[in-house]
């Protein structure tokens, strides 16, 4: 009698194969970041890409005329607010440190108590409170610095996600053919085809709709901040349209740095621009977001916390940014894998009622 029989075999064999490919993959994330910003790029300019092919006949020349005309249109953008946007980079991370260390230490209450006719006793107390949590403080600016250098590191991605996209705009659908011809039985096909077809409709629409309303959100928080006359206004401005493209935490830190480094900066209207914060933060969430976003994610807030979260342990600052798709791309392969499951054990007969609800959800 055999020690372990085949059914067994298969399910161990499974599973090996299974955690050395998230040990691979894990261990190349840093590449598979690349990869995944390669392919929402070529998904946010195909439409256009599309569109020029009908006049150049040529898929390799439409690709060509898009790219040439965003850079244009970057270079014109950075000619025009980069070197205003760069000064005043220089100027806040120069001043940062030196307000970062008045917030340790405590001085920043006699400041601010100061200018806002506080008590005497209040500034003491707050000092103290400050003073108390020096070590805490100081811990969070380190890992704040650490953050900043991250995505200054990945600077390079710059260059090498648009070389990636290309060949996926140009070869996109023929890997995709590859990767379907090697499954041979129908349902299978069938499945991996459902996959790909969801896959390419959320991806699509999420990221053109992500950003339109960190574009939005730019604008809006660069213009109502430089009328404000709030210090560093077109680097805030462009930090909280950054932020937008992390839903759930990217607009609460977005909203936390502007009011933070407005107190630092002694701004006297910063209750003012929490109510704003506050009003666009409704109207983007219940007027724009649903028009623009529409329900192509469905996933509920802790869903999106905890991609979110588990992202920025896997990969940093760009799992942040890639966590909220890769969710919505499980959620999509495990309805897909539900409706495969249940047309291997029920058949053909329950494909429409099952595969009508999973299109309705999708």
């Amino acid at each position: 009698m055999a020690l372990i029989d085949a059914r067994t075999a298969r399910v161990l064999t499974t599973v090996l194969i299974f955690t050395l490919a998230l040990g691979f993959l894990y261990v190349a994330r840093e590449t598979l970041m690349a990869f995944l910003f390669a392919i929402f790029f070529a998904y946010l300019v195909d439409p256009a890409i599309s569109r020029v092919q009908h006049w150049t006949r040529s898929r390799g020349a439409a690709i060509a005329v898009i790219y040439l005309l965003i850079v244009v249109v970057l270079v014109t953008v950075f000619f025009f607010v980069g070197p205003r946007i760069v000064h005043q980079a220089e100027k806040l991370s120069a001043t940062l440190p030196a307000l970062l260390d008045q917030v340790s230490s405590g001085n920043i209450a006699v400041t601010i108590g100061t200018e806002h006719g506080w008590s005497a006793a209040t500034i003491r107390e707050t000092q103290a409170i400050l003073a108390s949590h020096r070590r805490e403080l100081l811990a969070i600016t380190q890992r704040a610095g650490l953050r900043v250098a991250e995505v200054a590191k990945s600077s390079w991605l710059i260059i090498l996600v648009p070389i990636l996209a290309a060949f996926f705009l140009k070869d996109g659908r023929e890997f995709s053919e590859v990767g379907l011809s090697l499954v041979q039985t129908r349902p299978q096909r069938e499945f991996l085809e459902g996959v790909r077809a969801d896959l390419n409709q959320m991806l699509a629409h999420f990221i053109r709709a992500q950003l339109t309303l960190a574009a939005l959100t730019l604008v809006v928080y660069t213009a109502f901040l430089g009328i404000m006359r709030v210090p560093y206004a077109a680097v805030l401005g462009t930090a909280g349209g950054m932020m937008e493209f992390i839903p759930v935490v990217g607009p609460l830190v977005g909203a936390i740095v502007i009011i933070g480094v407005s107190v630092l900066m002694s701004y006297p209207h910063w209750i003012a621009l929490i109510v704003f914060l506050g009003l666009w933060r409704l109207a983007e969430d219940y007027v724009a977001s649903p028009r623009i976003m529409g329900k192509s994610m469905e996933l509920h807030p802790l869903a999106a916390l905890f991609g979110v979260l588990a992202g920025g342990e896997i990969a940093g600052v760009l799992g942040v940014y890639l966590s909220i798709p890769v969710m919505a791309s499980l959620r999509i392969v495990a309805r897909r894998w539900r409706l495969y499951a249940e047309k291997k054990r029920f058949g053909p007969l329950n494909e429409y009622s099952f595969g009508t609800e999973v299109n309705r959800q999708s």
